[in-house]
C-alpha cells in the first residue's frame, strides 16, 4: 500500500499512494426483485436475485472533505523526507447514462445548453460509433462489448473547460449542477449504464512540511472512475490482471465489500500534468508501467465513447 516501505531500501510507491488517498469508499445497499423482477429502472442484470448498489448522493458525500480541506497523500522525496501533499477535487468529466428517459440531456461546457443522445436516432449514432471500434481495444469485454449498441439514454453530460484557477471545489460543482439534473444525487449506480463514468482532476494546493524547491510536488492528476453497478461487478474485475490494476482499501477495482457492505471506486484510467524526475514513476516500484497503463486505459474508454475531454486533452499536449 502507499505511504509503506516495500522493504530493506526500497522506496514506496507514491502514485499508489496518491490512488490510494483519492479512491472513494462508498456504503451499499441491497436492491431486491419484486415479484420476481428488479425494478424496471434497474440497468440490466441477468438471472440476479438482487442488485448491490450505492446512492450518487453518499458517493459525493466522499469528496466533502477533500473538497474543503483538501485530500492528503505521503509522498517521500528523493533525500528520504516525506511531505503529505494535499490536492482539491475538482469535477473534470461526466457522462450519466439511463435506463430510461429521464430528462432532456443537456451538455455543460463549450456547447451549454446544447441537447445530445435524447432521442432514438442519437442513440444510433453512438451505436455507430462503438461499433466503430476495433475489437482489438481495451475495453473489449462482455459486459461492454453487449451493450455497446444501446448504452443507454444519457440523462446528463458536463466537461470543465474553465481554467483550474476559476473552478470551485467537485462537491459545490455537483450541487450546483444538480439544480437542473436533480438525478445527480437522486440516482442509485444501479440505474445507470455500464459506460456511466467520471473525471476527477486534483490539483496540489500545500503541503506539510514545506519543501522549497521540489516541483514534481506541482503534479496534476486526472483520475477515471465508472459509476455503474453492473461495470464494478462484471467489467473491471476480468478486463486486467492484478499487476496493472491499483488496490485501494485491500479491495480490487470497484470490487464490493460484502462484510463491510461497501464498494471503493479506485480510478481504471489516470493522466497526469507537470511529472518530471522520478519522484511519480519511480521504476523500482513499477510505478512507470502502472501510470502508462492507466493512461492507455483513459485513452481507450475516451475513444470508444468518442469523447473529446477538455482537461484530457489539455494534459497530453502539456505535460510539462
Amino acid at each position: 500500500m502507499g505511504g509503506q516501505w516495500l522493504g530493506e531500501g526500497m522506496p514506496s510507491s507514491n502514485l499508489q499512494c496518491f490512488l490510494d488517498c483519492t479512491t472513494p469508499t462508498v456504503e451499499t445497499h441491497i436492491l431486491p426483485k419484486t415479484n420476481g423482477r428488479l425494478p424496471t429502472d434497474a440497468w440490466h442484470h441477468a438471472e440476479m436475485d438482487s442488485v448491490e448498489y450505492f446512492n450518487l448522493a453518499d458517493l459525493w458525500e466522499q469528496y466533502y472533505e477533500w473538497s474543503a480541506y483538501g485530500a492528503g497523500a505521503t509522498v517521500q522525496l528523493p533525500g528520504g523526507d516525506r511531505v503529505v501533499q494535499y490536492y482539491v477535487p475538482y469535477l473534470s468529466g461526466m457522462q450519466l447514462y439511463t435506463n430510461k428517459v429521464l430528462t432532456a440531456s443537456r451538455s455543460f461546457g463549450e456547447d451549454n445548453g446544447m441537447d445530445l443522445w435524447s432521442d432514438d436516432e442519437d442513440n444510433e449514432k453512438m451505436s455507430r460509433s462503438w461499433s466503430s471500434t476495433s475489437d482489438e481495444s481495451l475495453f473489449n469485454c462482455d459486459v461492454l462489448w453487449s451493450n455497446r449498441k444501446r448504452p443507454g439514454h444519457l440523462y446528463f453530460e458536463f466537461f470543465e473547460v474553465g481554467s483550474p484557477y476559476g473552478r470551485v471545489p467537485l462537491i459545490d460543482k455537483v450541487y450546483e449542477l444538480s439544480q437542473g439534473f436533480p438525478g445527480l444525487t437522486s440516482l442509485k449506480s444501479a440505474e445507470l449504464s455500464p459506460v456511466s463514468w467520471m473525471s476527477v482532476a486534483w490539483y496540489p494546493i500545500y503541503h506539510i512540511p514545506y519543501q522549497r524547491s521540489v516541483k514534481d510536488l506541482s503534479a496534476c492528476f486526472l483520475t477515471y472512475h465508472t459509476i455503474s453497478s453492473s461495470f464494478q461487478d462484471h467489467g473491471l474485475e476480468t478486463m486486467t490482471t492484478d499487476c496493472c490494476h491499483p488496490v485501494a482499501n485491500g479491495k480490487q477495482n470497484g470490487h464490493m465489500d460484502k462484510k463491510s457492505n461497501t464498494v471503493s471506486l479506485p480510478p481504471f484510467g489516470l493522466a497526469a500534468h507537470k511529472i518530471q524526475g522520478s519522484l511519480w514513476t519511480n521504476p523500482m516500484t513499477g510505478d512507470r508501467r502502472k501510470m502508462d497503463f492507466l493512461f492507455s486505459a483513459a485513452d481507450s474508454w475516451l475513444k470508444q465513447l468518442g469523447v473529446q475531454h477538455h482537461d484530457f486533452n489539455f494534459f497530453i499536449t502539456h505535460p510539462m
